[in-house]
């Protein structure tokens, strides 16, 4: 007799266009979903059964939901949350993904680099940390101009700059600080002769009987290399399968394994966005994210499974079986100013087009510049694809009442 499937409940903290993808891919798999944010209305919380407002690091107000809640996974979708407190949460038995660790780690760019580099070995750019405008402008003269200057935690590039000569660092310095978490702290990254960087999407999963009926065996499988262009470290257009040499492609395999096992140990699970830059068969490691990665929003209409629908899977415990591609690609649509309740024009005439979709986010609002939606496209070829994402971008236009 085949084992019935149980409904199980996924609390997302951190709701955004990623998370309300992810809660998609639950729901249709039956799943209860809560999701969680620091601001009412973000796009999760357009379609899961449950939403709860509260500061992301506030690790009591987290606990407190978490408890009331009792969900069967613990998915953090965002960088900025309180980890320690997920640490204590899995210490009592709660199931976190991939692991806390994993969480606790690559919310920090201090915590992953060293580990990449210094235990295991990865290759990857010269560094440095500093805590201080006197210890940056020594970390820049060794690691070299130019160099990037990064806040410790941020997403999206918030507080990420480009310092080209000694007189750039004290404006970098200031812009670090501004980020959207602000931990006194920067990165300093010399720059990389590299010919190209890509996101290659890394699975960890069960290999067998399923998670949801008892232990099973791990696995790690990967989707196709994904190109991206990145403006301030922030998503622009990203295209898949982009080509690369099969040297390359094994070295990426085996860098993004290495990270990720390590990240997951022997029970987690889930969806791994791995940063590399490429030259010839050159490979380094550049960043991980535990979580869907906004670069793999192409895999939306380029894969057979998209990296929601993959994450969801490795949570649950399902099979991810081969992963078919076809050429596509994805433009992000931004706003900027300040805008209350967005207003879209051009869609239109944006989906005249075959083969293009729009997908709003459903924000609420935007101060300064804001990622609001993303144009996908299929095409003959990746040349194509971008082409016809840009053209529909182009004509989607964000305005304010």
């Amino acid at each position: 007799m085949t084992k019935p499937f149980p409904r199980k409940k996924i609390l997302l903290l951190g709701s955004g266009e990623l998370g309300k993808e992810v809660a998609i891919e639950a729901i249709r798999l039956g799943m209860e979903v809560v999701a969680c944010d620091r601001y009412k209305g973000a796009p999760a919380m357009h379609i899961a059964h449950r939403s709860h407002v509260f500061p992301m690091m506030n690790g009591v107000e987290m606990r407190g939901v978490i408890e009331m809640e009792k969900p069967d996974f613990i998915v953090p979708e965002i960088e900025a949350i309180a980890t320690d407190t997920l640490l204590e949460l899995e210490e009592e038995g709660w199931c976190v993904i991939p692991t806390a660790r994993a969480a606790r780690l690559t919310m920090d760019r201090e915590g992953i680099r060293r580990l990449a580099a210094e235990e295991l070995k990865l290759p990857t750019s010269p560094y440095r940390f500093a805590s201080s405008f006197k210890e940056l402008e020594k970390a820049a003269a060794e690691v070299g101009f130019p160099c990037v200057i990064k806040p410790t935690m941020s997403s999206s590039g918030h507080g990420q700059s480009v310092a080209r000569k000694p007189q750039d660092l004290e404006k970098a310095w200031e812009y670090a600080l501004k980020g959207r978490v602000h931990t006194g702290r920067v990165i300093v990254e010399g720059f990389i002769d590299f010919d190209y960087e890509i996101t290659l999407l890394t699975v960890r999963h069960v290999k067998g009987p399923s998670r949801l009926g008892g232990r099973a065996e791990a696995d790690t499988s990967f989707c196709a290399p994904i190109g991206h262009i990145q403006i301030d470290g922030d998503y622009r257009e990203s295209w898949q399968p982009h080509p690369m040499r099969p040297k390359a492609l094994k070295k990426s395999h085996e860098i993004a394994k290495k990270i990720v096992e390590n990240l997951c140990g022997k029970e987690g699970r889930g969806l791994f966005g791995v940063e590399l830059f490429i030259k010839g068969d050159k490979v380094w490691f550049s960043e991980v994210s535990p979580r869907p990665h906004d670069t793999g929003m192409v895999t939306m209409v380029s894969q057979t499974m998209s990296e929601m629908e993959l994450h969801v899977r490795a949570i649950l415990g399902l099979p991810v079986p081969q992963i078919h591609c076809r050429p596509g690609a994805s433009a992000a649509i931004l706003a900027y100013g300040t805008i209350k309740y967005p207003i879209f024009s051009g869609v239109v005439e944006a989906l005249k087009e075959s083969d293009t979709w729009v997908r709003i986010f459903g924000k609420p609002e935007v101060s300064g510049h804001r990622r609001m939606a993303v144009a996908l496209a299929l095409g003959r070829n990746i040349k194509e694809a971008r082409k016809k994402a840009i053209a529909v971008a182009k004509k989607v236009k964000v305005a304010g009442k």
